[in-house]
């Protein structure tokens, strides 16, 4: 497959590019970026996918022999192989930006303390379901005649009792009625990064320690490639993107959640048009460097 060409006008300051077969413009950054970062879930890939469109692998492999450099920033403590593979990306931040590796060796790893990690777990919610993460494995406490899900399976989960006092960073919820522990948490200990519990996630929740989010993740993946945050573009869809879309030089919204539009510079109706959106984005970089 080829690139989507693009029609373009310069208008307010901003470059419009219409990319064939797209009835609206999209906006791009009045900039040439040099990092992209990139949500997974319904930005890059649908939810609970676990490869790229092919139009996307491809428009991706463009943007990387251009010299840009790649960013996964995801809520997932691992992006799945194949996306990693067909994206090559320069840095992966995982756990909503707590664990940050650059190169494929860890650069930051964020942990809660034992008082923190306490408190979090100490929630009314009964029957919840809930996944408790460190760097290499996951614990789970189900409801009792609750089956695990596969992707527990896939990860060799081990049951709560065996997990470790120390090196947790992250604890996810799954229960209708999450939003009342967030907002517990949020009073009782205000550094904890709480995200989930609304649109579009009601019904989970996920707690990491203080300072584990993406716009963290974002700035740590910007200064170890010695680039500003003014030259980086972030992509995301969902509550735990905001953030990082606040910090970045530019921000493209994926989807149509009312909360990251006041965030967002540009928006892209779903992930299935990131590639055209990426063509259009490279193919104005390479014009201005000619």
């Amino acid at each position: 497959m080829g690139s989507t060409k693009t029609v373009w006008l310069f208008y307010g300051g901003l470059f419009l590019g219409y990319p064939q077969g797209m009835s609206a413009p999209f906006v791009f950054p009045p900039f040439v970026p040099r990092l992209l970062a990139f949500d997974l879930d319904g930005t890059l890939i649908a939810d609970g996918g676990v490869s790229l469109p092919e139009a996307t692998a491809e428009a991706l492999a463009r943007v990387r022999a251009a010299g840009l450099k790649l960013a996964i920033i995801t809520g997932r403590d691992q992006p799945p192989r194949a996306v990693r593979e067909a994206m090559q990306p320069d840095v992966v931040a995982t756990n909503n930006g707590g664990r940050v590796e650059v190169g494929g060796t860890l650069h930051a790893e964020a942990r809660f303390s034992a008082a923190d990690l306490q408190a979090a777990l100490a929630h009314e919610l009964a029957d919840a379901r809930v996944v408790v993460f460190t760097g290499d494995h996951i614990y789970v406490d189900l409801p009792a005649g609750r089956d695990p899900e596969p992707w527990m399976l896939a990860r060799s989960y081990k049951p709560m009792q065996e997990a470790p006092s120390e090196g947790i960073v992250k604890i996810g919820f799954y229960h209708p009625h999450v939003a009342g522990h967030a907002e517990r948490l949020r009073r009782s200990h205000p550094h904890l990064v709480m995200t989930g519990a609304q649109a579009p996630y009601e019904q989970f929740l996920t707690v990491t320690p203080a300072g584990a989010h993406k716009a963290a993740a974002l700035t740590l993946a910007a200064e170890a490639l010695n680039i500003p945050l003014a030259h980086t573009v972030a992509f995301g869809d969902s509550d735990n993107d905001e953030v990082m879309l606040e910090v970045a030089g530019f921000a493209v919204q994926v989807g149509q959640l009312p909360l990251l539009a006041r965030h967002a510079n540009a928006q892209v109706p779903s992930h299935r048009e990131v590639a055209a959106y990426l063509d259009g984005l490279l193919e104005l970089c390479l014009s201005a460097e000619s």
